[in-house]
């Protein structure tokens, strides 16, 4: 099956085939992202209507919207041009006024004839003591009740598409949708009690109460679940296409790594020995590794990353680790060779700084081989740069670098292994939205030794404290972070007070070393101003946020987070991890501008009862949501049109489990479920991993 089913052609057929839309609507619904009626179905009731009826409108509380039989006593008709048509109606114990505006009295005497009986609903209001409803929603005799319904569906709605517009629509869709076989395992519907999927869908677009526009509504639940599902199917199928990427066998035995292992200080965390073994058993096989490794902040993934190449070293190949600053490339390179020494390997950086014959000799070194591992920057993905068997290659921070260029960098070598690494824990529902193709490692240790950090929040009235608690560290030696507010996300705001900060911690310390760097200086003068900070020519190092990952600075035990209410959740554990990486105990203070919001106190009270950043980001996601949390323009995190990724952690969970079962059972997708599963990818529009799937 690699063309769409017969059955659902409908769907997918142009909107004006539906009853009620021409050229006009149709071009209207695109404001709502329709297109086809498929779009249509999941396009679901946002908020319902309570319209069942009451005997009187009498003590119910207006505003309301109310449904009740009359009986019409009298008309009014407007003598003066603009006044309204009034209808005098009562109920079983009330009159109530009914008003329409420009309305044709011929038209009203034939709809509300006097001493009739009419079903009514609309608006219920009150005006100079009287019950009014302005231009009631629906007129009808009570024969007709049926035409009433008792809850009324709730759309977005967009210029050019009124309620009645939308409702007629989504008719017209529903008819379209056939009878398709089930593709989730019966054991989860039998467990979560859920319907069908033409049931479901009945169920979401004719809503029998509040609660069934919930999201844990079992219908709403169902639809939620086959998204995930089609979506965790297409990345399971793009897994499993990737295991059929010829790769290289990278074999190796370990000695390199022993010799490391013998000379460092310290033991690697149970972690860091899995991650590694993961790693390198991926390396060992005939076929292209996609692995993410995952490590919370200071929990020693840089070193797991060069314990991998250390095994592609070993292999007869050569080794890349990409950083997305010269900074932070340049800190690798110091933090690694030492270690490079220790296996007696040949470790070399480059980065946009070299020029010349000695970028030419480097050039020359890495394509004789002679150059074992590189760390660089963007400058590796330039052209004239080659590697005599590049086999790995591993990105920091990869959120920073485009798919572009971790393709572009795969192709310096033959049949590459990619490692991407992320300090930054992602919630587990969101790593399986957004790398549920690759093959996960996580650290989530901290090495022995590492104290923890001591928390404070402090309002700005204290300011003089906190630079009084800051003269005394730095006369006992130590070093700190001033890490300036966040502006209206304006770099030049941030920069003036960044700016400001500095001028007055250089007065209010005696003119003690302090330091500045911030995004707006060019790259050469960043890096000094670190170098600097590293080496201990400075004290204080004052900073907008581009010290937030990566830079290790032992002796530095005082962070200083200015505004601390205008950062997320994530965003201030990555900066409080900049301390405590030395012996000493650390401290970071937030400094934040009284009164603070409820979620600014809970940010504040998060960060002092914990430091596991995978327990914080699951509580940033649910304060701020996916977007926010992974960064809306990074976040390459599929938009759900039913399914709602925070609320829905655990069905995603659930998807994930589901689809690689039925993928590892039935890999061509050819059994009765197999066949459902299908149907389920062109609803879902997921044609691409059909077509990936070899038949038969």
């Amino acid at each position: 099956m690699s063309s769409r089913p017969e059955i659902l052609f409908p769907l997918f057929s142009e909107l004006t085939k539906l009853p009620g839309i021409g050229e006009k609507t149709a071009i209207s619904f695109e404001a709502l992202k329709v297109f086809k009626p498929r779009d249509l179905i999941f396009t679901l009731p946002n908020s319902v209507i309570d319209r069942s009826l009451v005997l009187t409108v009498l003590g119910q509380l207006a505003p309301k919207t109310v449904s009740v039989l009359v009986c019409v006593k009298k008309h009014f008709p407007a003598l003066i041009r603009g006044k309204p048509y009034k209808i005098i109606v009562e109920d079983s114990q009330t009159s109530i006024e009914l008003i329409f505006f420009h309305a044709r009295g011929d038209y009203l005497a034939k709809l509300l004839p006097v001493g009739e009986r009419r079903l009514i609903s609309g608006k219920l209001e009150v005006f100079d003591n009287r019950a009014q409803i302005v231009h009631p929603d629906f007129i009808v005799k009570p024969e007709q009740q049926s035409e009433l319904p008792e809850f009324e569906a709730v759309y977005p709605l967009t210029a050019g598409i009124s309620s009645k517009v939308m409702q007629k629509a989504v008719r017209g869709a529903l008819a379209y949708v056939p009878e398709l076989p089930e593709w989730i395992e019966p054991s989860i519907i039998t467990s979560k009690k859920w319907p069908d999927f033409g049931s479901a869908l009945d169920m979401v677009h004719r809503p029998q109460s509040l609660a069934d526009i919930y999201s844990d509504a079992p219908a709403r639940e169902r639809l939620a679940y086959d998204e995930f599902f089609a979506h965790q199917l297409t990345k399971a199928i793009a897994r499993s296409q990737a295991r059929f990427l010829a790769g290289r066998a990278t074999v190796g035995k370990g000695h390199l790594q022993d010799l490391v292992w013998k000379k460092l200080p310290y033991k690697p965390t149970s972690a860091q020995v899995r991650s590694i073994a993961e790693i390198c058993s991926d390396m060992k096989v005939p076929r292209r590794m996609n692995r993410l490794l995952q490590g919370d902040v200071g929990a020693g993934k840089t070193l797991v990353g060069f314990m991998a190449l250390l095994h592609a070293v070993e292999a007869g190949g050569q080794g890349v680790l990409m950083a997305p600053t010269e900074i932070l490339a340049r800190q690798h390179f110091e933090s690694l060779r030492l270690i490079a020494a220790y296996a007696g390997v040949t470790l070399e950086l480059l980065t946009g700084s070299d020029k010349g014959s000695g970028r030419k000799l480097k050039l020359a070194n890495l394509a004789s081989g002679e150059i074992q591992i590189l760390v660089g920057t963007h400058a590796v993905f330039q052209k004239g740069v080659e590697f005599h068997d590049l086999r790995l290659a591993i990105i920091d921070e990869q959120h920073r670098f485009g798919v572009n260029q971790r393709m572009a960098l795969g192709a310096k070598g033959i049949m590459v292994d990619v490692l991407v690494m992320t300090a930054t824990p992602i919630p587990r529902s969101l790593e399986l939205a957004q790398y549920g193709d690759m093959d996960v490692s996580i650290l989530d240790e901290k090495p022995p030794g590492r104290k923890p950090i001591t928390t404070a929040a402090v309002p700005l009235s204290r300011l003089a404290e906190v630079v009084g608690k800051l003269r005394s560290a730095i006369e006992a030696g130590k070093q700190a972070y001033w890490v300036c507010p966040l502006v209206e996300e304006s770099e030049v705001i941030d920069l003036t007070a960044a700016e400001e900060r500095f001028k007055f911690l250089r007065a209010a310390l005696d003119d003690a070393r302090v330091g500045l760097v911030h995004g707006q200086m060019p790259s050469s003068e960043k890096d000094a101003a670190m170098a600097d900070f590293v080496a201990g020519r400075t004290q204080v190092l004052v900073a907008t946020t581009v010290i937030e990952v990566g830079v290790d600075v032992p002796n530095a035990t005082i962070m200083v987070i200015e505004r601390a209410e205008n950062f997320g959740l994530a965003q201030l554990h990555q900066l409080r991890g900049r301390v405590g990486r030395g012996q000493a105990a650390s401290t970071c203070l937030l400094i934040y501008q009284p009164p603070l919001s409820q979620y600014g106190e809970r940010r504040m009270n998060i960060l002092r009862e914990s430091e596991d950043g995978f327990y914080i980001s699951e509580k940033d996601l649910q304060m701020r949501g996916a977007g926010d949390v992974i960064g809306t323009a990074q976040s390459g995190l599929p938009r759900f049109k039913v399914a709602d990724i925070e609320k829905q952690a655990s069905l995603m969970a659930t998807a994930h489990e589901d689809a690689r079962l039925l993928l590892y059972k039935d890999p061509a997708l050819t059994s009765l479920r197999g066949h459902a599963a299908r149907h389920l990818l062109w609803l879902m529009e997921q044609d691409k991993s059909i077509r990936l799937i070899t038949v038969g």
